[in-house]
């Protein structure tokens, strides 16, 4: 069975900057770490391995640091990792990084089973999953909580819905997104980063993809763009209302500056 996980390399602070122009997050010089939903989706793809054999690998988009990403993937057990890395893939939105995506995939050959984690902490739209298996016409299911059952033709979910949890037997190929406490995710092996050290890594750019048109990737292939982005604003002023009249006071305060 080839399993593919798509995990991605998201700042570990919250002290970032963010270009005026461009709207894109700055990366340089800010420490990086897995996006902690990839975390349930790399124990999920190797809780599958272990069951019913074959292969996983990692797949991530974004510059050579991202390299460090796939190799604690592969310390946790993947089998390879592999980089989109192109400079043109930058400033992506949902639409161009979920086609970027793709494309990797077919050029990879395709999987049984694509797994990625529900959605990320820097984009927080968990859109990419579902947009991604719409690129490669596949079944998907997301937000899932819990798997029922696999075997070597098909893969049976539970997915955690608004109102409700709803499970569903897809065949392969096909997606899911996984929910944090699917699996408690292992930690990387010491003993196997002694034994791969950084792991078998590749990486495609834009020559290896089947669509080689740069105006379909990065900030010129996303129709939506970030208008404006500002620090929220901070108030430190503050009023001790105190006395037997303390309720009358603190409703003329509200209404005096349109709160109530």
């Amino acid at each position: 069975m080839k399993i593919l996980v798509c995990i991605k390399q998201v700042p570990a602070t919250q002290q970032v900057e963010v270009d005026p122009v461009t709207g894109v997050l700055k990366r340089g010089g800010v420490s990086s770490k897995i996006n902690p939903y990839d975390l349930y989706a790399i124990e999920t793809a190797l809780k599958l391995k272990e069951e019913l054999g074959g292969t996983v690998t990692a797949l991530s988009m974004g510059p050579d640091q991202a390299y460090a990403a796939l190799s604690e993937a592969i310390w946790m057990g993947a089998d390879s990792g592999v980089l989109m890395t192109y400079r043109k893939f930058a400033g992506a939105d949902v639409l161009a990084t979920s086609r970027t995506l793709s494309e990797g995939i077919r050029a990879l050959g395709g999987f049984d089973l694509i797994i990625m984690g529900r959605q990320t902490t820097d984009g927080d739209t968990a859109q990419v999953g579902p947009a991604v298996a719409q690129w490669l016409d596949i079944p998907h299911a997301a937000w899932v909580g819990r798997i029922e059952a696999a075997d070597e033709t098909a893969i049976t979910v539970s997915q955690e819905l608004a109102r409700s949890v709803e499970t569903v037997r897809m065949p392969y190929p096909c997606l899911i997104t996984v929910e944090k406490d699917i699996y408690e995710p292992r930690l990387p092996s010491y003993r196997r980063k002694l034994e791969v050290g950084k792991g078998e890594l590749k990486a495609l750019t834009l020559a290896d993809l089947s669509d080689t048109d740069p105006d379909h990737y990065g900030l010129a292939g996303s129709p939506t763009q970030v208008e404006r982005i500002f620090p929220p604003e901070t108030h430190v002023e503050r009023v001790t209302v105190a006395g037997e009249n303390a309720a009358e006071e603190l409703a003329r305060l509200l209404i005096s500056r349109r709160v109530l």
